[in-house]
């Protein structure tokens, strides 16, 4: 990789913290939506007892989803301060404020202690994180023997993809270092877990994709009220969809979801 982490991660957390995530991806910053975070919610087994951290958080959704789903109490760790008094504020409008919690931290240095969760959820995330490594082995040390992570994530293989899906504008758009499902699976393993399932959901993947392209459209509608620097932005947005629409056709990008034990 030829960008600094820093650089990457910085210019992910600012991106997702801002309007246009938003206005392009709607409230759950990730494919499938509440139902697929429903799904890994229950993949964890855990009762209103229990303690999870969202890891990347983002605007929230999931974790305050988490709360009222489950009754149990949440812990967002988010990098961007601006996305975590966001989810504060969405926290207390949804009156969860009690048991849901959001803090600035790294996830590749979760702000946790050991042996401190009942369950780990990571959506669309871990394909940001430049070293991933360290960020399953930080979700392995913070859970409690036993307990479970719930991860989905976009899916690649990064050695086919074109070059456009390769610089920072496709590290922000969870692409350029996704990494196959097998990959993903083998670093848990190596941390510490042990898979147990793995699946496949490439056509959400199709979906989000497609929604985020009807809104760059309706948004270009807009350009000339939006200033030069955000038009062009729509227009490499526009430009970049039917690339990523191909690599999901042939093969070279997906999602998918990984259950493993501590």
């Amino acid at each position: 990789m030829t960008l600094a982490p820093s650089e990457v991660k910085a210019c992910c957390a600012t991106t997702y913290a801002g309007p246009v995530a938003r206005f392009l991806l709607g409230d759950s910053f990730h494919p499938g939506g509440t139902a697929l975070t429903s799904k890994l919610l229950r993949a964890l087994q855990v009762d209103s007892s229990a303690t999870i951290v969202d890891v990347a958080s983002g605007p929230g959704t999931s974790a305050i989803f988490a709360a009222q789903e489950l009754g149990c109490s949440v812990v967002g760790v988010e990098l961007s301060g601006e996305s975590v008094a966001a989810a504060t504020r969405a926290a207390a409008a949804a009156d969860v404020a009690g048991r849901v919690r959001f803090v600035e931290g790294d996830a590749e240095a979760l702000p946790l202690e050991t042996a401190s969760v009942d369950g780990v959820l990571s959506e669309c995330s871990l394909c940001l994180f430049p070293d991933k490594e360290a960020a399953v082995s930080e979700m392995a040390r913070v859970l409690r023997p036993g307990a479970r992570l719930a991860l989905s994530d976009v899916t690649a293989d990064p050695t086919r993809l074109p070059e456009e899906l390769t610089g920072l504008g496709a590290w922000i758009a969870c692409v350029a270092d996704a990494r196959p499902l097998t990959e993903v699976a083998a670093l848990l393993e190596e941390a510490g877990f042990s898979v147990e399932s793995t699946e496949d959901h490439d056509r959400l993947l199709e979906d989000i994709v497609n929604r985020v392209e009807a809104r760059l459209r309706v948004a270009r509608l807009a350009q000339p009220q939006l200033g030069d620097g955000i038009a062009s932005g729509i227009a490499r947005g526009i430009a970049l969809v039917p690339v990523v629409q191909a690599a999901i056709a042939d093969g070279l990008l997906g999602y998918g979801v990984i259950v493993a034990r501590r």
